[in-house]
């Protein structure tokens, strides 16, 4: 889609400087961005690289706009002021960039559904589905090819499942959830006994529940409980390749980043955030608005609002102050050796003028 500065003034109701009659193909970064796309700017350091990029026109944050006067006397390309720059490029890039579905056929005929499901209204169900016994699916819902629905799932309204995802029985969804490709929910944990030189599987007849608003990224596994469910909070975003165990218990507005791995029965407060490749041990309870930084390992209670890395994760002022210690090592073995050697050159001299002494 093709379109000018003039319409996206319009569409943000925003004031122009430059070449209103621009035509924009596209959108981009601050330096991919060519003579005919649009790009923003949000930050002191986006506005740095504007220096060279070749944009036809930016979207600028109104609180930058002295710095950029400052930069540019005569700007080479077409600004439009905004409140919140990343939030109006979010706004246009969809306009330039439509979003892609499969066209709406209803319920395919390639699709296996039980009898006695329950579909609500306006659902498109695509070829190669698998919907069991006992389910029950909202209105307005999208299941993609290959989505397997395993029996008494219970699926609210506005929910789009991608393709070859795995529900196993007794899962349930809020309304507006996104699940995408290859996510698993409902499998049994990691739970064993180990008696008598052998590992006893322990039966897991909980379930798992998913509340509204939440996203679940591609590949992304969560065990279903051993006696309850295993609980997604409100409104929580879960990147691709997460594993969540057995018994886990998300609050509100959580956000956790690629390869997050919880070990069984962890609680989170609301609005945790976790960068990507986290671990944490279980039993162990993430306060409310707690931050754990990218590879972080947590092996016991992490109070609200700290922020914690490193393994074994500690709060961050203390983990940097470990790091730049570890970091003075060499130069400390250094001068520990130099010591040494200094002491013994002055325990040497003591003992010749010792030895001076006696023969006198």
């Amino acid at each position: 889609m093709s379109t000018t500065v003039e319409w996206i003034a319009q569409e943000l109701n925003c004031l122009v400087k430059g070449n209103q009659r621009l035509e924009i193909h596209g959108a981009e970064s601050v330096l991919k961005a060519g003579p005919h796309d649009i790009t923003f700017v949000g930050d002191e350091l986006n506005l740095k690289r504007l220096k060279s990029s070749n944009a036809g026109a930016v979207l600028l944050e109104k609180r930058l706009e002295e710095s950029f006067a400052k930069a540019f006397e005569e700007a080479p390309f077409t600004s439009i002021t905004v409140e919140d720059a990343q939030a109006a490029f979010i706004k246009i890039i969809q306009k330039l960039r439509p979003s892609r579905k499969l066209p709406e056929i209803g319920i395919s005929p390639q699709a296996i559904i039980s009898e006695g499901v329950e579909l609500g209204e306006n659902c498109q169900i695509y070829p190669h589905v698998t919907i069991r016994p006992g389910v029950r699916i909202g209105n307005n819902c999208r299941i993609y090819p290959g989505a397997y629905i395993g029996e008494d799932c219970v699926i609210g309204d506005d929910v789009t499942i991608h393709a070859n995802a795995v529900f196993y029985p007794d899962v349930k969804l809020g309304n507006r959830v996104l699940i995408h490709a290859s996510v698993v929910l409902g499998c049994d944990g990691f739970g064993y006994r180990f008696e008598q030189g052998r590992f006893l599987k322990i039966p897991h007849l909980g379930s798992v529940r998913i509340e509204d608003d939440v996203e679940i990224g591609a590949g992304t596994t969560i065990d279903r409980g051993m006696i309850g469910p295993t609980v997604i909070g409100e409104g929580s975003k879960i990147d691709n390749q997460v594993m969540i165990a057995h018994n886990c218990e998300i609050g509100k507005h959580n956000a956790f980043a690629s390869q997050v791995g919880f070990a069984g029965s962890i609680t989170t407060g609301d609005y945790v955030r976790c960068a990507g490749q986290v671990g944490v041990a279980d039993h162990v309870h993430i306060g409310d608005k707690a931050t754990l930084g990218a590879r972080a390992g947590v092996h016991r209670d992490i109070p609200a609002g700290e922020v914690h890395i490193g393994t074994p994760a500690a709060p961050e002022k203390e983990q940097r102050k470990i790091v730049m210690s570890i970091r003075k090592v060499p130069e400390m073995r250094k001068q520990l050796r130099e010591l040494e050697n200094q002491v013994k050159l002055m325990s040497q001299q003591i003992a010749d003028l010792n030895q001076i002494e006696t023969k006198q």
